[in-house]
């Protein structure tokens, strides 16, 4: 294999090996091909803010979305309600679920 910026480190790839309980191939091309994506964009922001650019905060919430809590989960089930809860019920545990820190 030729060396390539983008090539995880042999020890990077041995520590993951002894991380892994169940190892497949796929895990380890699953948490390389993240690796390298995740290199990928911190040199894209490294050039955005070498030229100026105000976007790296924007781009990696874009491209390293958070995901939700549980709170904003709920809240989105709850959006659509089942027959199990009347109306009220679902009121009564959004009202509570949005006094709730994230």
């Amino acid at each position: 294999m030729t060396d390539h910026p983008i090539t995880p480190p042999p020890e990077l790839v041995q520590q993951w090996i002894n991380e892994e309980d169940g190892l497949t191939a796929g895990h380890i091309a699953t948490r390389a091909a993240q690796w390298g994506a995740d290199k990928e964009l911190e040199a894209c922001c490294g050039l955005l803010v070498q030229q100026g650019f105000d976007l790296v905060d924007y781009l990696h919430a874009a491209r390293r979305p958070k995901p939700p809590s549980l709170k904003e989960q709920a809240l989105e089930t709850l959006k659509y309600p089942k027959d199990l809860w009347s109306e009220s019920e679902v009121d009564t545990i959004r009202r509570a679920l949005e006094q709730l820190d994230d």
